[in-house]
């Protein structure tokens, strides 16, 4: 299966390198763009649980790595729950 990495940035400026086990981040999110953090960590929920469901049925167990970057962005992401301006930026997709 293709991986890739995707680069992020969260309101406070902290950047993060991510991983997927899939490409179907591609179709979530966009480079450059910028997402209210409720709106990245749902994306982020489906994305990687796609991901995760792609290597399922290929290998026949879930992807521990995206399961574990998923755990990660959620974790970041209450960080910034009591602000409802914050966005998340997507910087660039690592193929």
């Amino acid at each position: 299966m293709p991986e890739m990495r995707f680069h992020i940035r969260w309101p406070d400026g902290t950047e993060e390198r991510c991983y997927s086990p899939s490409l179907v981040i591609k179709d979530f999110f966009v480079p450059g763009a910028a997402y209210a953090v409720p709106d990245f960590l749902a994306r982020s929920r489906d994305a990687l649980t796609i991901a995760s469901d792609r290597v399922a049925a290929r290998y026949g167990m879930p992807c521990s790595l995206a399961l574990g970057q998923l755990q990660r962005i959620e974790a970041a992401g209450r960080a910034f729950a009591a602000s409802p301006d914050a966005q998340v930026t997507v910087l660039l997709f690592e193929d």
